[in-house]
């Protein structure tokens, strides 16, 4: 029994609490007190109450336009946007600001967390990249106005795992033409993938691929194609080779090698 009185009376000093704050937030919202509704707005952002700041704000920028206080509270909305995660609205206010208040000591962290509002608007490498190379093209805006910056640093390796996703994303796309035994295609598009990521991660393997795909597609040819595309496989394979003597995927790059070559030697005594 004394357990449930406890109980009771904890659900109803919740629920008064409860009621206050609301009413507490009616009045500000209904107030007309300019700096009574800056200062609650304020003190719900610091508290990192973004949805209750925000509609706030929003009114303020209207009555606070062209006056002293204009720019600290289209920071706080902008900020308030990136605080609820909405990357979107946040990116465009944030932007805004830049520009609205190029001047502002504040104009240098809002254009990099513009940038970083795509960065995490960036999906999965499997997706549609359009969104990782706004947040490239945004952190080297940045960069570009502010190369002293203190954020430089985490600008660029940002980029760096940026770059890292497209190069991925490039990977997979020439790829998946082999998986898919379109070999000739295969050889094209990974030897392209080499050209535009000569240091990649992904250099062994796709090095490897091009070997297989030639053969495979050798293999696949008519007599008159056979010799010239085997050729391709052994040219391959040697580039390979040199390249990585002791990669894992030697032996089995060897044997297509091997392969073509002895195919080549009697195609030649024909």
């Amino acid at each position: 029994m004394k357990f449930l009185r406890q109980t009771y009376f904890i659900l109803l000093a919740t629920l008064v609490v409860i009621v206050s704050s609301c009413s507490e937030y009616n009045k500000v919202l209904k107030s007309t007190d300019i700096d009574y509704k800056y200062t609650k707005a304020v003190e719900y952002y610091n508290n990192k109450e973004y949805y209750k700041a925000l509609p706030i704000l929003e009114e303020l920028i209207g009555l606070t336009r062209s006056t002293q206080r204009a720019e600290d509270v289209y920071y706080y909305y902008a900020m308030g946007q990136y605080g609820v995660k909405d990357y979107y609205m946040a990116n465009y206010y944030l932007k805004s600001f830049t520009k609205t208040f190029s001047l502002s000591p504040r104009a240098e962290e809002c254009l990099f967390l513009a940038a970083q509002c795509s960065f995490e608007l960036s999906p999965s490498f499997s997706l549609d990249q359009a969104d990782t190379k706004n947040a490239i093209n945004e952190y080297q805006l940045f960069l570009d106005k502010y190369p002293g910056s203190n954020l430089k640093d985490s600008a660029n390796n940002q980029i760096g795992r940026l770059n890292a996703k497209l190069e991925t994303k490039a990977f997979e796309n020439a790829a998946i033409y082999e998986k898919t035994m379109r070999y000739k295609a295969a050889s094209s598009a990974l030897k392209e993938f080499l050209k535009d990521y000569p240091e990649s991660k992904y250099k062994e393997e796709a090095m490897f691929l091009i070997v297989r795909s030639n053969y495979l597609f050798a293999e696949g040819s008519i007599e008159e194609k056979k010799l010239e595309r085997l050729r391709a496989t052994s040219e391959s394979y040697r580039t390979f080779a040199a390249a990585f003597p002791q990669s894992k995927r030697l032996n089995e790059a060897e044997d297509f090698y091997r392969k073509s070559e002895k195919q080549i030697e009697i195609l030649n005594k024909k």
